[in-house]
């Protein structure tokens, strides 16, 4: 039935089986111990032949009878760790080709980074546990930015990040499950405040004890009438330091449009016979890119009109042409090395700056409107203005005090949430008052001055 052979001082067994000849070493150059697993073949080969068992179909006859009638368990090779370094570089590069914003892209980025430093590179992706989470939001939580504790906003957006990433990774095979975020327990959060007038945001101010956080979330808040508006913009035309200022501030100012939305407009984007703008969206749909329409005022057209007449050429509605100071792209020089490798002589540095043959029309890009917005208003009282958004907040209760149907301003503005429409359902304190007074006397309120 079967027989021994040795072969280079160790033994092997043979044994004849559906005519074939089949055999295997022993690993052993002991006689006892061979003879002891000869029998073992003898006994399987034997209870094949009596039926008891059976040699499955296309099985390797050899490793049937060398493990007592059973074929081995095949065993899958555990797949290569994963860390959370390398799950959020394979991330990033799949969304990299315009399948993410790039702002999105870089606050993805900035987001899976705190993990990595809170976790550590060579943290198993694939054993993240709730356990993980809470230790991230809870250092996270600890941490300050502009004096103040970051908000549960915040920390929630971080995760919300690493789940997208964690979901893409599921349909890819790089991990299994779903993200273990159920149960995660964040800080409690202030409501911010609601938006209110100059004069509201002046009237909290004057009380004073607030820290210069709680004063810059006032500013925050703050939205202008529409006779401010009107006089916001002639400060702007009046002081800005280029042709494009001042009508992309009147396009903000008219149309609610967020920055990076005015910045990707294009000349094509007006069409005066429609009286519309088209607005071209990144945050309604995270799979496609969205537009919306807006109507012209009949002030918008006009210095949009007067806009396009001197445009300096190109597709992008804000763009500029010729030097701007200090501009990488648009100074009068060019070939200047950075900081951390130019030479320290000024000889030496001078040796490789050249004259700029030609300054290109560029779209204006999101530090030159930011830098620009801070220019146009120093030192007046438009300076305490944080940035264009308060222009989005300034169209939007502008519509809500005229009474416009709530469904039609999340159309003009692109607003998806209720979140995101509590704090823009409001409207002036006249208007509020107006509706109190009407309600319980039947009367129409004075509108204190100012208002």
């Amino acid at each position: 039935m079967a027989s021994l052979e040795l072969r280079n001082k160790t033994y092997r067994v043979v044994f004849m089986y559906g005519g074939r000849k089949y055999g295997y070493s022993l690993d052993t150059s002991d006689r006892q111990t061979a003879e002891g697993l000869r029998g073992g073949v003898e006994k399987t080969l034997m209870l094949v032949s009596q039926g008891a068992i059976a040699v499955p179909a296309g099985a390797d006859v050899v490793a049937f009878v060398r493990h007592g009638g059973k074929l081995p368990e095949v065993t899958t090779p555990a797949p290569p760790l994963l860390t959370l370094s390398g799950f959020r570089e394979r991330y990033l590069d799949a969304h990299k080709d315009g399948a993410m914003e790039a702002d999105s892209l870089k606050t993805a980025a900035m987001h899976l980074n705190h993990f990595v430093r809170t976790l550590g590179e060579r943290f198993a992706v694939r054993q993240l546990t709730l356990a993980d989470l809470q230790r991230h939001v809870t250092e996270r939580s600890k941490k300050k930015y502009r004096g103040k504790p970051l908000s549960p906003v915040t920390l929630k957006k971080e995760v919300a990040s690493f789940r997208a990433a964690w979901n893409w990774a599921a349909l890819t095979g790089f991990v299994s499950g779903t993200f273990p975020s159920k149960g995660l327990v964040y800080p409690k959060t202030d409501e911010k405040p609601p938006f209110m007038t100059w004069q509201e945001v002046e009237r909290r101010l004057t009380g004073g004890g607030l820290t210069q956080a709680e004063v810059a979330e006032l500013w925050d808040s703050l939205y202008l009438q529409r006779e401010e508006v009107e006089q916001f913009l002639a400060h702007v035309k009046a002081n800005a330091a280029h042709p494009w200022v001042y009508p992309l501030f009147c396009t903000a100012a008219h149309t609610g449009a967020r920055r990076s939305e005015l910045l990707r407009a294009q000349v094509a984007d007006v069409n005066f016979e429609a009286n519309t703008v088209l607005i071209r969206e990144k945050k309604r749909c995270r799979k496609q890119r969205t537009t919306r329409h807006v109507a012209l005022t009949p002030f918008l057209k006009e210095v949009l009109r007067s806009w396009l007449a001197v445009h300096p050429g190109g597709k992008y509605l804000f763009c500029q042409s010729g030097v701007v100071f200090r501009s990488k792209k648009r100074s009068r020089t060019t070939g200047h090395k950075s900081e951390d490798v130019r030479p320290s002589s000024l000889k030496e540095r001078l040796s490789t700056v050249r004259k700029r043959e030609a300054v290109a029309v560029l779209p204006v890009t999101r530090d030159e409107a930011h830098d620009h917005f801070g220019r146009t208003l120093a030192g007046s009282k438009w300076q305490v203005l944080r940035g264009f958004h308060v222009l989005r907040h300034s169209f939007i209760s502008c519509l809500a005090s005229a009474g416009v149907d709530q469904r039609i301003i999340d159309d003009l503005v692109g607003h998806q949430t209720d979140e995101q429409r509590k704090r823009y359902r409001h409207l002036y304190p006249s208007v509020t008052q107006d509706a109190i007074t009407r309600a319980f006397t039947g009367q129409t309120a004075t509108a204190p001055p100012g208002h």
